[in-house]
């Protein structure tokens, strides 16, 4: 009974937030993508931080009045994967199978996408959007569950590295819900189609697989690191939090409103006359700063444990290294590609892919 309770648990927490999405306020915000018929600018409803929010209020109410145990998630760990990988196949498979084919064998289809910026009610939901609340809001959920766990198990002795890089995740997720409006100038959303890797990456991948060093670490005592080194790893996170969000800030504004500086710093941009490109700031330190930055961030969290030594942590990371690096370059092909000399002439002056001085 309670391995179908908690195989169901992803569908009813899934339908609860998009009915939150849908009704609750939200702003209208213009975005940077195109509509594919009109030309004009997609307009998006978001309200992710109210949802977020309103989702975490319902958690601890029901745990208040013991309806549902705060540990739940954590002890439906494995049925509720089980649900939510479901939920994101079969979300994938109805993403893909209707839409025309984009010249490419079904299965670049299956896993890349098919339709690029679908929207439903008049653009009340995105389903980009959709997606990245999804995620975000049970990835908060499932932080809050293990760490509850932890907490039961140990109270005050409990680990300061769990309490802290749940805390550092709490961050990483309210930050991202914060900034909406910012993140509809990233590569996702206008460079990437929804199939498989948006769909079940953001339904199933997102939301358990960013727990992995709470999943190996919450029923282990405090290792006994001191303090001073687990403020290390906050500096270690915030740190990429200052480059990851700095950077698309930056951008954002100049997307927004080009002649305005960002934190004094004013920009310069390679151009020909017709387009340009922003080469001053975190932009001048490397064409992709925010990778880095989220790098940064992910090795953070799984430092804060205070498990060095364990592989597990270690796989949030280096799957963004994974990730980010061939996106560089893939991303590096569509702008040589779209701007021909003029990235040529970026690329000399901004000389570092990711690292600087280094890659």
């Amino acid at each position: 009974m309670i391995w179908l309770l908690g195989f169901l648990t992803p569908f009813a927490i899934y339908g609860l937030i998009t009915l939150l999405h849908y009704f609750l306020p939200g702003r209208w915000i213009v975005g940077y993508v195109d509509h594919p018929e009109t030309g004009e600018k997609l307009r998006y409803r978001l309200n992710g931080r109210l949802v977020l929010i309103a989702m975490v209020g319902l958690w601890a109410t029901l745990g208040y009045v013991e309806w549902v145990p705060y540990d739940w998630l954590y002890q439906v760990r494995w049925p509720s994967l089980a649900g939510a990988c479901t939920i994101g196949v079969v979300y994938s498979l109805m993403s893909v199978l209707p839409y025309p084919s984009t010249g490419k064998s079904f299965a670049a289809d299956l896993f890349l996408g098919r339709p690029e910026n679908p929207q439903f009610r008049g653009g009340h939901i995105d389903a980009k959007m959709w997606l990245y609340l999804i995620g975000a809001v049970m990835l908060e959920l499932n932080v809050l569950s293990f760490t509850a766990h932890h907490y039961q198990l140990y109270g005050a002795e409990s680990s300061p590295g769990i309490l802290l890089s749940a805390a550092l995740l709490t961050y990483f997720v309210l930050d991202y819900l914060s900034f909406e409006s910012v993140h509809l100038y990233t590569y996702d959303i206008f460079a990437e189609r929804v199939g498989f890797k948006l769909g079940w990456g953001c339904l199933t991948f997102y939301p358990y697989f960013y727990t992995i060093g709470l999943w190996a670490t919450v029923d282990l005592p405090d290792p006994g690191w001191a303090l001073w080194m687990h403020g290390a790893c906050a500096v270690i996170f915030f740190t990429g939090w200052c480059l990851a969000r700095g950077a698309n800030m930056q951008k954002f504004y100049y997307k927004t409103e080009p002649d305005k500086p960002f934190l004094g710093i004013r920009p310069e941009v390679v151009t020909d006359g017709n387009r340009s490109l922003l080469a001053s700031g975190f932009w001048g330190l490397s064409r992709h700063i925010n990778y880095l930055g989220e790098v940064l961030m992910a090795t953070g969290i799984a430092l804060s444990l205070g498990h060095p030594s364990m592989l597990w942590p270690w796989l949030y990371p280096l799957y963004y290294v994974a990730l980010l690096f061939p996106r560089e370059r893939d991303d590096d092909r569509r702008c040589a590609e779209k701007y021909g000399a003029l990235w040529d002439q970026y690329t000399a002056k901004v000389r570092y892919r990711i690292i600087p001085f280094i890659y």
